[in-house]
Formats: C-alpha cells, structure tokens, sequence
C-alpha cells in the first residue's frame, strides 16, 4: 500500500512539474508575441493593428509599408532569432559543463568571431555576408582551440572555462590593437558591430539565422535527455548509456554553430548567452528541460532590450549596451554568491 502511495505521489509530482513547464513556455511565448507586436505598432510614431496587418499580409499602406516593412518588422524579427539563438545556445554550455559561467560571452567564442568581423572590416575591407562568413569561422576556430587546450583526460568544465578566459583576453587584445589602426570610418563599423546592435538590419538576413536556428537547434533540443544526464555527472550519465565524450563534442559543435551565426548576424550582444539559462532555471525549477525556455527567454531579452534601447532611455543605445547594463550586475552577484558558499565556478 505504502508502495503503491508513494509511486502516486511521484507521478503526481511529475505531471505537476511538467504542466508547470508548459505554463512556463506558454507564458514565455504569450509575452514574445505582445512584445513583438507592440515593436510593430509602436516607436516614434503609432501605426494601427489593422495598418500592421495589412502589410504583413503584403498590402501597400502609405507611410506604414516602409516604417514597418524596412525598419520595425526586420529589427524585431531579428530580435527573436539571434535571442533564441544565443539563449539556446548558451543554456547548451552550462547544462553540459554544469556551470553557470559556462556561455559563449565567458570563454571566447564570441571574442573569436568579433576579432574575425573586425580584422575583416579593417584590413582586409571586407562587407557584409563576407564578414558573417569569416565570424562565423572564426568562431568555430577558437572553440575547437579552447576545447584542445583544455583536454586533459577529458574537459573539466573548470579548466574549460579558465582556458577560455584566458584565450579571450588575447583575443581581446588583438582587437584593441586592430581598433588602434582603424581608420575612422573603419573604426565606426567596426565598433557598432562589436557593441551587438539591429541596427540597419535586413530582412533577408533571417533566412541563415532561421535555418541555423532549425538545424543546430533542433539537433541540441533532440539530445535534451542526453543534457540532462550530463547534469548529474558524467559518471552518472555514462551509467545510464550515454556516450558523454560523442554528446560533448556534438553539442559544442552545434551550439558554437549557432552562437557564431547569430554574432556573425548581430554582433556579440552582451550576456543574453549568459543570462538566458539561469533565469529559464529559475522559472522551471531543478527538474526539467529548460533548452526551449532559455531560447524563449534570449528572444525575450533581446528583443525588449532593444525596444528599450531605442525609445525607453533619453538617448538611443545599441542592444548590447541594454543587456551588458543587465547582466554585468548578475555576473557580479553569481561570482560573490559561490565565493560565499566556499564553492568553485
């Protein structure tokens, strides 16, 4: 009998914490919805819901075709990929690594591909789909670096995540020596990339971040159970028959994929990796899948920060400088809370 409650109430626990999660991704994307509408409708002028309407269904309105067509419906569009893209994959390296500090802003992806962008907008001249391409391998590039420097009998997310550090700091000194010979004009690009910014973005830009997103994406939210073993060890999730060294590198190839598209696309928009799997953590609880919540936060993220970038502050300010002002202070807090605790990154 005793056997028999206790099973009733596991399940009971079970059902509760996945209706919960769907409550969650739900609400997740009820609020990407207002949000995106209220970017269409709303900016320095009002533009009606059936206006917004009718050129979404590709009818000429006046003054609305070009105010929603060419500035708002990129930007937001924009917005909601390369969030879901950098919350994805983020959320990705610290299920894997089992740390928080595990993200693509911390240990150097995102410095590889903006030290790509901007060496090939200064020296070598480049523009437009060039420098995504050359970001993007780049990106690639240091990951399969820190990834070697880091093994040793396997890849401690600790070690993984000082070696990181440290190739980023590199990185980032090139890029200040690369910015210290820029021309002027040069130096104006090169900086607007690097802050992370929507601005001037295209609609046919979506369409690398949209089969990025579906490719890579979709390969991270298939090996969701696998992720979550890693949770509890690698140990553990050997046990219970997962090749941890094959899932470790087709996760990072996958994840480091899309971060560098979304950077080559937006620049590295600061802390939305960082930020979007400790709050989608927080909202699910300890049990879980929280890949499809952190895209959904990272969507969130960017696409308000830059709403809010744009018309909430007295003057404008890229995307970037939104959610660095956000995540700076929670990077801090993290960092002073383990120190607390006596425990390790």
């Amino acid at each position: 009998m005793s056997v028999s409650v206790l099973s009733h109430s596991v399940a009971a626990g079970r059902l509760l914490r996945a209706r919960r999660r769907r409550n969650i991704i739900l609400t997740l994307v009820l609020l990407l919805a207002c949000g995106f509408a209220v970017t269409l409708m709303l900016g320095q002028s009002f533009t009606p819901p059936g206006d917004v309407l009718r050129v979404l269904l590709g009818q000429e309105v006046q003054g609305a075709s070009f105010t929603i067509g060419q500035l708002r419906l990129p930007r937001a569009v924009m917005s909601i990929l390369v969030g879901m893209s950098f919350g994805l994959g983020g959320v990705a390296f610290q299920i894997m690594l089992r740390n928080p500090l595990a993200s693509p802003d911390i240990i150097g992806v995102s410095s590889g591909a903006s030290a790509a962008a901007v060496f090939g907008i200064v020296v070598l001249s480049l523009d437009g789909a060039a420098v995504s391409v050359f970001a993007v391998l780049a990106g690639l590039a240091v990951a399969i670096l820190v990834y070697g420097l880091s093994f040793k009998n396997g890849v401690a997310g600790t070690r993984l995540i000082l070696v990181g550090i440290g190739v980023s700091a590199m990185i980032d000194s090139f890029i200040a020596y690369i910015l210290s010979r820029a021309a002027s004009w040069d130096l104006q690009e090169a900086m607007r990339w690097l802050t992370g910014s929507l601005n001037s973005v295209q609609l046919s830009q979506a369409l690398p971040l949209l089969v990025s997103l579906m490719l890579f994406g979709g390969v991270l939210l298939s090996r969701g159970r696998d992720l979550d073993a890693l949770r509890m060890g690698d140990d553990t999730a050997a046990a219970l028959g997962i090749r941890v060294g094959m899932t470790r590198i087709l996760v990072i190839v996958t994840a480091v994929g899309m971060i560098a598209v979304a950077t080559a696309a937006a620049g590295p928009i600061a802390f939305v990796a960082f930020l979007s799997g400790p709050l989608a953590a927080r909202m699910v609880g300890p049990n879980g899948s929280i890949l499809l919540p952190a895209a959904l936060v990272g969507a969130a993220l960017v696409l308000i920060g830059d709403y809010i970038g744009q018309f909430a502050l007295p003057s404008r300010y890229p995307v970037g400088v939104v959610t660095g002002a956000l995540g700076a202070p929670y990077l801090i807090y993290l960092i002073v809370r383990v120190n607390r605790a006596g425990g390790s990154l």
